[in-house]
């Protein structure tokens, strides 16, 4: 009984481990997503001379930054369908924390418009 227990807990750790590098991974990808999508960004030039040029400037965002979002969307998936199929709770708490960090960033992307 106590073998289990302990390996319960290496199981527990090792869950809670990946959830860290997960929550980095994310963040990291938050600031990818923030670097990516200045290239579609308004330049404060232009916007100060009252010009509002949008020719290409949607194309470029979603060429920087659809790639990014599609990696991030099928990784956070599978982490949550890991942490509800282990039943890993308390790496919901990571997985949860990842949403104020791409609200932010994307808060970030969309004021620069």
């Amino acid at each position: 009984m106590h073998r289990h227990s302990e390996r319960l807990n290496g199981l527990n750790l090792a869950a809670q481990r990946w959830s860290v590098v997960l929550l980095v991974f994310n963040f990291i990808g938050a600031v990818t997503y923030v670097v990516a999508a200045s290239h579609g960004w308004v330049i404060p030039q232009e916007r100060e001379a009252g010009l509002h040029s949008v020719t290409g400037e949607p194309y470029v965002w979603a060429l920087y930054v659809l790639p990014i979002c599609a990696v991030f969307f099928v990784l956070n998936l599978t982490w949550g369908a890991f942490i509800i199929a282990r039943r890993q709770w308390r790496s919901g708490f990571f997985w949860l924390s990842i949403i104020p960090i791409w609200v932010v960033a994307v808060a970030i992307d969309f004021a620069h418009h």
